[in-house]
């Protein structure tokens, strides 16, 4: 098997801010699809996006390997308003916050519009077997390669090299981050070609399971408010919120 070479984005541009040594793109999502994403599907290139939001630039801070896989992306996209924020306060204005689920759909369009190859990995049997449906539902000329549930201990090579015979374009990853992340930057090489994205809780709202917040609430960027409402068990993730905008106003880091 011959894998695609290709240069990776130089990270030091005016089109990266870095944020605690992570580099995120500086870009629009409409401009992140037409000029960096679409091209490397059309040229069967491998591409690794990660959707960070403060907890995971947190989760960096804890684990240096962790950290490593996260730099290592081709693209750290900035999902979560606090990243914004702090852009905003280093003077290094990031363009548009850009939410994972978003980009997660507008790629499952352009793979519909495209007659283009999906894979699904992760989230429960059930709740991954209804997102698929519902992808079908919504994408009917998407091509579903595949699709496994995200409990697969012990048959990690079995599901592996399923996949890797499925020669998907585009692979999602929902088993959450950091175990989302460790897994593409494991396997990635073991793939001729693909873009990987880690998707954390997106098949359970495809799936219906989870409802996303109105639209309202996400243009006043209070996702995540609407979800700690929903989801008060969540609570504890907001300290890790607050720990890092500590870190960005206080600590100037």
């Amino acid at each position: 098997m011959t894998n695609v070479v290709y240069h990776k984005p130089n990270k030091n541009t005016e089109n990266h801010v870095s944020i605690m040594d992570i580099h995120f793109i500086s870009t629009t999502k409409t401009n992140l699809l037409s000029d960096e994403l679409i091209p490397r599907l059309k040229n069967k290139e491998k591409c690794f996006i990660v959707t960070a939001n403060p907890e995971i630039v947190m989760q960096t801070k804890e684990d240096a390997q962790f950290k490593h896989i996260v730099q290592t992306a081709d693209f750290v996209v900035p999902d979560g308003v606090g990243i914004v924020i702090a852009s905003k306060h280093k003077k290094q204005p990031i363009k548009e916050r850009i939410p994972g689920f978003d980009l997660m759909l507008d790629l499952l369009k352009y793979a519909n519009d495209n007659q283009l190859s999906c894979y699904f990995l992760g989230a429960k049997d059930y709740i991954n077997n209804k997102a698929v449906s519902e992808i079908n539902r919504r994408f009917p000329y998407l091509k579903v390669a595949g699709h496994h549930h995200g409990y697969f201990k012990g048959k990690e090579s079995e599901v592996l090299r399923e996949m890797k015979a499925t020669k998907a374009d585009l692979v999602f990853v929902a088993l959450g981050s950091p175990q989302q992340e460790r897994w593409i930057h494991k396997n990635i090489d073991q793939f001729s070609h693909g873009l990987f994205m880690g998707v954390g809780g997106s098949f359970d709202v495809l799936s219906g399971e989870v409802k996303r917040a109105p639209e309202k609430w996400i243009k006043l960027n209070l996702e995540w408010l609407y979800r700690l409402l929903k989801e008060p068990f969540r609570w504890k993730r907001i300290l890790k919120v607050i720990e890092f905008m500590i870190r960005i106003y206080i600590k100037k880091e």
